[in-house]
């Protein structure tokens, strides 16, 4: 969602509005780790906001039925991970 969000130069307030649902709401599927959860009916109001300003959802293994360039993990992995940063190499006593 964060993602699509930012395809979209739009704010969580923004898309709440063009979903018809509240903020909180946003905020919580947000934080969701792993798949977002939710109601459907809501979950179904937050993907037609983002399919009626052109953002296609992708699903894991799901293959996308758009044209163009995207961005996805290769493999499955943790977001924090993903996203740490690189532990720096301890260097070695008497050597290069």
């Amino acid at each position: 969602m964060r993602a699509g969000r930012a395809l979209l130069g739009i704010d969580q307030q923004t898309l709440a509005e063009r979903a018809g649902v509240s903020l909180p709401t946003i905020q919580r599927m947000e934080a969701s780790t792993g798949n977002v959860r939710g109601v459907v009916d809501t979950l179904t109001k937050v993907v037609a906001a983002f399919e009626a300003a052109g953002i296609e959802l992708i699903g894991e293994n799901t293959p996308s039925s758009g044209q163009g360039r995207g961005v996805r993990f290769k493999e499955r992995q943790s977001l924090k991970a993903a996203l740490s940063p690189p532990r720096p190499q301890r260097r070695r006593k008497g050597g290069a």
